[in-house]
């Protein structure tokens, strides 16, 4: 017997969907986004539902990214849904950020890659007890994609490229001082407001009475040196700066660093770059582009068979240095791709 991978109830003026893999820390699958988008469309038009909520079952993840080994298996066998799977993600994630109803996000856990492109781009987001947001594709030879070029680009202080190029995790407090998340609300509380919301509750009321402000930020504490370090007009500056800083922050980065993949740190750059001044579209095009040529590379293979597959945690990537990349060779990810654009939905 199939288990459901994601459960949708309609709940009086509430359309609630529950992320459902907790043995696979929710990560999004082909079949959860052909499953979410449509429904979403259909809860826009019900006059019935005025509030759509997302949420997850497990305490240990909301959801971990998407589902990397399909990916992987996918590419390495040239089936067309490696990049397919992108192209649906991305058009249910520009269908989230211009939802016509308030779309709210109930994150505890783990969030990174897929799990952030069905919550962070929502009207209203609620960060819990054991929230840990995190962008850690230049790990696996990715980038950190589903609407990171304009989300990252916009956060204060170069905080957006810091997270984007290390990877590095922040918790709920952070993710509140930067705006990712807007509430924080402790998980024990989401029933109840689940329940008000269908009872027809405004999600600016109901969400600001939960809010609890008695939450610090400890990364608050690094925005001063996060601009200083990770400000300017080439990754190569980033990194002398880096190695020119004998401090522990400057040092723990710099280790950091050296232990992605030099191709998708350079991408990855430039796209940040690229997304402070692009609208949301035009970055989930920009992504579109990015990925497509990505998954035809040698880094993301290599990445998950390290870190994933293999885990030995020793990828060998090529080329091995940020020095050896050409500018030319970074434009290739950001082509047109002809007749092959991401084009969204009309409503």
């Amino acid at each position: 017997m199939s288990v459901e991978e994601v459960f949708f109830e309609k709940k009086g003026s509430l359309g609630l969907i529950t992320l459902n893999r907790p043995d696979a820390l929710n990560a999004l699958t082909l079949k959860m986004v052909r499953e979410i988008h449509p429904k979403l469309k259909i809860w826009e038009n019900d006059d019935e539902v005025k509030t759509v909520a997302v949420t997850a079952t497990g305490d240990k993840a909301f959801c971990a990214g998407g589902d990397i080994r399909a990916l992987y298996d996918w590419g390495k066998s040239n089936d067309k849904k490696a990049t397919g799977f992108y192209y649906e993600e991305y058009q249910l994630n520009q269908l989230i950020k211009s939802y016509s109803k308030p779309y709210a996000s109930f994150v505890n856990g783990i969030v990174m890659g897929g799990g952030v492109g069905v919550s962070v781009h929502g009207a209203f987001r609620v960060a819990g007890e054991n929230y840990s947001f995190a962008m850690p594709e230049t790990g696996i030879g990715l980038f950190p994609d589903v609407g990171g070029s304009f989300f990252l680009s916009r956060l204060r202080d170069n905080v957006g490229m810091y997270l984007a190029l290390t990877g590095s995790r922040i918790k709920s407090s952070d993710a509140i001082e930067l705006g990712i998340a807007e509430y924080y609300i402790e998980s024990e509380n989401y029933d109840e407001i689940f329940n008000k919301l269908s009872e027809g509750s405004s999600p600016t009321e109901i969400l600001s009475s939960f809010h609890s402000n008695k939450i610090n930020s400890d990364l608050k504490n690094n925005f001063e040196e996060i601009n200083k370090l990770f400000s300017g007009d080439s990754l190569e500056e980033i990194i002398n700066k880096l190695e020119s800083d004998q401090s522990d922050f400057a040092q723990k980065n710099l280790s950091l660093l050296k232990s992605k993949s030099p191709t998708s740190l350079k991408i990855t750059f430039r796209q940040i770059k690229n997304g402070a001044e692009l609208d949301f579209e035009d970055c989930m095009r920009m992504e579109y582009r990015m990925v497509s040529k990505v998954m035809s590379d040698h880094d993301f293979y290599e990445g998950v068979r390290a870190l994933i597959i293999d885990k030995d945690n020793k990828p060998l990537w090529k080329p091995r240095n940020i020095d050896e990349i050409s500018d030319e060779t970074i434009d290739e990810f950001f082509k047109n791709l002809e007749n092959n654009e991401l084009n969204f939905n009309t409503r």
